[in-house]
């Protein structure tokens, strides 16, 4: 099984609560990180099967830039299988604890 971290970073809070929103329910996938950057944009962090976080982020994408407004996705990727290393620095906290609130 192949893990994928998948991130989108928006303009607005509504856009990402909408992303995130859209992501939990069209993919089985945990949110494991939801955050501002240093520019004041917000970002959500999904991690899950790579096939699981290619459906929640087009879902998430499609929702965040569907919201009223100027908000609409800055950013995304979707990174199948992080090394190690890459996990222990940047902030995709998937852990043990976590993983009971991924939707099945």
């Amino acid at each position: 099984m192949t893990i994928a971290v998948g991130v989108i970073e928006t303009q607005t809070f509504p856009a990402v609560l909408a992303a995130a929103d859209a992501m939990l329910k069209a993919g089985n996938v945990t949110l494991v990180k939801y955050d501002r950057s240093e520019s004041g944009r917000q970002f959500v962090a999904v991690r899950g099967l790579v096939a699981e976080v290619t459906r929640a982020m087009t879902a998430g994408e499609r929702a965040a830039n569907a919201c009223p407004g100027t908000a609409e996705v800055t950013t995304y990727i979707t990174i199948p299988n992080p090394q190690e290393n890459v996990e222990a620095v940047l902030p995709i906290e998937f852990t043990p604890e976590s993983e009971p609130y991924r939707v099945l």
